[in-house]
């Protein structure tokens, strides 16, 4: 069942960090010993019978690798104001990292690549992206555009992907990983949806000299074979900056190299 907002609010502090370290699959001993407090202290914490200070909640979700929007809610649940900010991308504030952003589109070009928020949506991308968007369901393209469900919904660029199958395993697999990494009922939502588009796949084995999964997509006559990479901000202290993922397309062949610079 997921959890909302509100629930995780209402749960104490103690719960919550039970729940990060169970996630991580840590002992009561290790996270103790990685704080550098006692054990005791830990599940005093846990249990509710020790009430941590600010600074501990902070250090206990550090080592635990607790998503900044997340170590917001413990803070609130401890009785703590947040320290983290969540400004809109298109606050002035954040005027430099668009900028930035903008950049690094375009320098890409003429390669695809995307940039998106902690549930996949596009919220900036460059010109190359129409190799994904031509011929889809205009309901797709009705912001916000997420990019998952762009490629993988039947309707979308999944009608173009040659190797559907492993495209789409690969992407359930990875965003399996950020759903147990940060218990997101969103994102759970979105891995159950587009897991619904799979019901017909076989089961999907990688070759014995498969390194990475390319994205092998019919264009105008062509078929490009894409690899992908996915980037992130060092050291962000805002919960926004902190989600954005910057997803970039790369040739895996001359031919697909030589009809992308064409594009340009």
């Amino acid at each position: 069942m997921a959890v909302t907002i509100e629930e995780t609010f209402q749960r104490p502090v103690g719960e919550l960090l039970r729940g990060w370290r169970e996630r991580r699959r840590l002992s009561q001993l290790e996270l103790a010993n990685r704080v550098e407090v006692s054990t005791r202290h830990v599940s005093f914490v846990e249990t509710g019978r020790s009430k941590p200070s600010r600074e501990m909640v902070l250090r206990l979700a550090e080592h635990l690798d607790v998503p900044l929007r997340d170590r917001n809610q413990l803070l609130l649940a401890g009785g703590f104001a947040p320290i983290y900010s969540e400004a809109s991308l298109h606050s002035p504030s954040m005027l430099a990292i668009r900028t930035a952003l903008r950049r690094l589109l375009k320098a890409h070009e003429p390669y695809p690549a995307l940039v998106v928020d902690r549930w996949w949506n596009i919220v900036e991308h460059n010109a190359g992206i129409r190799i994904f968007t031509a011929d889809v369901d205009e309901q797709l393209l009705r912001a916000p555009i997420n990019a998952l469900r762009l490629t993988l919904h039947p309707d979308g660029l999944a009608r173009r992907l040659t190797n559907l199958a492993e495209v789409r395993a690969a992407a359930l697999a990875s965003l399996q990983r950020q759903v147990s990494s940060t218990a997101d009922p969103e994102l759970q939502d979105l891995y159950d949806e587009l897991r619904g588009y799979a019901a017909a796949d076989k089961p999907v084995q990688p070759g014995p000299a498969e390194v990475v999964v390319p994205m092998n997509v019919r264009h105008e006559g062509h078929e490009l074979s894409l690899l992908t990479t996915i980037a992130t901000f060092g050291t962000p202290l805002d919960v926004t900056v902190s989600e954005l993922m910057i997803e970039s397309f790369y040739p895996a062949d001359e031919p697909t190299a030589e009809f992308l610079r064409g594009l340009s």
